[in-house]
């Protein structure tokens, strides 16, 4: 029960309260999250975010009968995400730390989504016929993503919160499948 408060009520809120006043297709969770006046916030939400990923990824795997390679990468992801929340993105103050924040940052999602993408082509070759679609979703999420991406030309408010919130609902019904199978 309390996952599914996590997933599908305060990750979204706080998520998109997080971006509450500012462009979602001009800023992104980068330069709000180093005004001074939001950046307890931006740490809360990357460790609330990192956190349930990491947790529930790593239930998943441990449930599931043949392990997926890359499993590395969960860990990874989490690890990428508290360098990128904790390197400051400042870009006429501070290139260098800036290009590294964008990099950890750009990295930990990466590496998410290869994780993500290992698991479940897993799955559907374990021959689990429900992950098919899960698979879809996460083509889907990609897809849209890069669309995003395209057409804001920067990584955007819209982008991160379409993201975090598609792949933690993602996350939350695939754990529920894999941990409580039909």
């Amino acid at each position: 029960m309390f996952i599914n408060i996590i997933a599908y009520f305060i990750i979204p809120v706080y998520t998109v309260l997080f971006v509450e006043g500012s462009n979602w297709f001009t800023t992104n969770f980068s330069v709000l999250g180093n005004l001074a006046e939001r950046k307890n916030a931006f740490v809360l939400w990357g460790l609330l975010v990192g956190i349930y990923f990491f947790w529930c990824l790593r239930r998943i795997v441990s449930h599931m009968e043949k392990q997926p390679r890359g499993t590395w990468l969960i860990p990874l992801s989490l690890v990428l995400l508290v360098f990128a929340i904790t390197t400051p993105y400042l870009p006429e103050v501070l290139p260098l730390k800036s290009f590294l924040h964008i990099v950890f940052a750009f990295m930990a999602a990466v590496c998410l989504m290869c994780a993500l993408f290992l698991i479940t082509i897993t799955l559907c070759r374990s021959g689990g016929r429900q992950y098919g679609n899960f698979l879809t979703a996460l083509i889907c999420i990609t897809v849209i993503s890069a669309v995003l991406l395209w057409l804001a030309g920067i990584v955007s408010s819209a982008l991160e919160i379409f993201f975090t919130i598609s792949t933690v609902i993602l996350v939350k019904r695939l754990y529920k499948t894999v941990l409580s199978p039909a």
